[in-house]
């Protein structure tokens, strides 16, 4: 005998995703930078040294003197002696004029002027203390400067940004449902028989 069967198949809904992810890409170029740094403005003045030296004190007390001042001192010393002369020879005249008051004027007058002043002598050629004047001025230095700012140009680059978009790709199987009748049969009113 035959059994009547109802065989029912099912498929599942089945829901496939694939997904590509999105791409980015970023890069920051670097800055183009320029920096001149100008040299700084330096003036210098300076005003030489002067030192003087007078040695003509040193010469003198050493008795190397000009011809000038050698000259001048020769005409002094002929005035003085000439002064001195003219005094002696007045005084002496005057002496022999008073002769008889007494005395011996002749032979004094002959001692002194045989006799002379004793001669003195010392060291001559030793400069004073202080006979050589040195005179310095030192000099000056004045020194400008003037500092220059650096010259900076920068120049900036923007980001380079590239994106790409993700996306998702989805693909579905509809549920299906299948029912397959075997040996059914239907009996109706009357005897009627159908198969399923």
């Amino acid at each position: 005998m035959e059994m009547p069967q109802i065989r029912i198949q099912t498929q599942d809904a089945q829901i496939s995703m694939k997904t590509n992810p999105a791409k980015q890409h970023i890069e920051q170029p670097q800055a183009e930078q320029s920096i001149q740094q100008p040299k700084a403005d330096v003036t210098i003045e300076r005003t030489p040294s002067k030192l003087s030296i007078d040695q003509s004190q040193a010469w003198y007390d050493m008795d190397l003197k000009n011809v000038f001042e050698r000259t001048e001192e020769a005409a002094q010393n002929a005035k003085q002696a000439v002064a001195e002369g003219t005094a002696r020879r007045a005084r002496e005249g005057d002496e022999l004029m008073k002769i008889e008051n007494g005395g011996n004027p002749i032979a004094q007058q002959a001692k002194q002027n045989s006799e002379g002043q004793p001669k003195q002598f010392n060291i001559g050629w030793i400069p004073s203390h202080g006979a050589v004047k040195i005179d310095y001025q030192p000099s000056e230095v004045h020194t400008n400067v003037k500092r220059n700012e650096p010259i900076i140009d920068v120049q900036t680059n923007k980001p380079t940004h590239q994106y790409q978009q993700g996306n998702v790709e989805l693909s579905a199987n509809k549920p299906n449902v299948e029912v397959d009748f075997d040996n059914l049969k239907y009996k109706g009113v009357g005897g009627f028989e159908i198969m399923i």
